[in-house]
């Protein structure tokens, strides 16, 4: 009797599934799954092929404006932003309150990257104009260093992220009384996004600051657009949706993710294991993707092969843009795409945990894109979407639900 050979295809295709799924690896949440999980801003729609779901409303602010402080300090608080955007924004805070507090002029901050001599002018990626606008009335800001103030007559100040008024009347007021002038040095002694228990006059503070202050100068803010509107258009299949994830093979390889899956760790998920997880919650091969890693590398093979519509940064960004914000020397720029990119995305996956995780969340929250889905691989086999929903927003334990309502 002859063969169809249709029937050989399926039969090799169903066998192939069976595999795939027999293969995967049994992986925990950044955070323990919590059995009593809903989702709050989002509902599920009929958008293209895949488990998508329809975005919320953005929230709005909760926070109330302090009012304008009567007499002035002379003193100037001046401080860097360092490490990418995922700091820029707790820093920004960390330096509104200090300031506040000692009712110091802030300084507007220079911008350093992680190599010797990498700086940059804060015009050069965030708007100058929207950041002073943003704090009047909260503290008095400084476009420049004054010429009075130089290295010789600032102290170095270290100062936790998420500074409490205690510390700074402790360890910090002292300083700058016996100065006048200070620098800051934000350290971060663990990733702590955590909703406070109870308001206070320093969390609106922080809410505004974090969440009000920074928005990308016009140059940044077109590459960015011009970046998801390509994704956009690559993605007719899913009605124009598409998916980030935070996968940079250099962090994943320092955290041994790549390789043997013996050394894994719940911190950091590998190309493979983002495909299979994606895979197994319901998203198709037409899903598209962006990646946070720059340049292609060959161990994000095996993610293309079950999702060909994988991209990165040097496969959609304007040719004419390259130059300056990709072939530079300063990963800078780079990072600052990443991160709204991120936050702009219809679904975001963090491969890897940490501060970039939790600050994106935090953005996407403020913004009702609640879809942030963790990996893992629930005992039992569970494919709900619900059971990978990121703890901040099942819990509603991030600090953003501090700030918006």
């Amino acid at each position: 009797m002859a063969v169809d050979p249709r029937q050989i295809v399926a039969g090799v295709l169903t066998v192939t599934m069976f595999v795939m799924l027999g293969n995967m690896i049994t992986r925990d949440h950044f955070y323990p799954v919590d059995s009593d999980i809903s989702i709050h801003s989002t509902s599920k729609q009929s958008l293209g092929n895949g488990p998508w779901m329809k975005g919320g409303e953005s929230l709005k602010t909760c926070w109330t404006k302090p009012v304008p402080q009567a007499d002035q300090s002379e003193g100037f608080v001046t401080f860097s932003l360092t490490n990418g955007p995922e700091y820029h924004v707790s820093q920004i805070a960390d330096a509104v309150i200090v300031a506040r507090y000692l009712r110091a002029t802030l300084v507007i901050p220079d911008i350093r990257g992680s190599k010797p001599g990498d700086k940059r002018n804060f015009e050069d990626i965030y708007d100058v104009e929207h950041f002073v606008r943003s704090l009047d009335g909260v503290v008095k800001v400084a476009t420049t260093q004054p010429a009075e103030v130089s290295a010789r007559n600032l102290a170095v100040v270290k100062v936790p992220n998420r500074v409490s008024e205690e510390y700074i009347a402790e360890n910090i007021e002292p300083v700058f009384t016996s100065k006048g002038n200070i620098r800051l040095a934000t350290y971060f002694p663990s990733v702590n996004m955590k909703k406070t228990k109870e308001k206070s006059n320093i969390d609106s503070i922080a809410c505004m600051s974090m969440f009000g202050t920074l928005e990308l100068q016009p140059e940044v803010n077109e590459v960015v657009e011009s970046m998801v509107e390509r994704l956009r258009t690559l993605s007719a299949k899913s009605k124009g949706q598409f998916i980030a994830v935070d996968l940079r093979v250099d962090i994943l390889e320092k955290k041994s993710c790549q390789g043997d899956s013996s050394l894994k760790s719940k911190s950091c998920y590998g190309p493979e294991e983002i495909g299979m997880f994606l895979r197994k919650i319901g998203f198709n091969k037409d899903t598209t993707l962006y990646l946070t890693q720059s340049r292609w590398d060959s161990s994000l093979d095996a993610l293309k092969d079950l999702f060909p519509k994988t991209y990165t940064k040097e496969s959609i960004m304007p040719i004419d843009k390259k130059a300056k914000f990709l072939d530079s020397e300063s990963s800078e720029l780079e990072k600052v795409i990443d991160f709204y990119m991120c936050s702009e995305s219809d679904v975001f996956v963090p491969a890897i945990s940490g501060l970039f995780y939790a600050n994106v969340a935090g953005k996407r929250i403020a913004s009702g894109k609640t879809q942030i889905l963790v990996p893992a691989d629930i005992p039992g086999s569970s494919a709900a979407l619900t059971d990978y929903i990121s703890h901040y927003v099942s819990k509603k334990n991030h600090f953003a639900y501090s700030c918006f309502c």
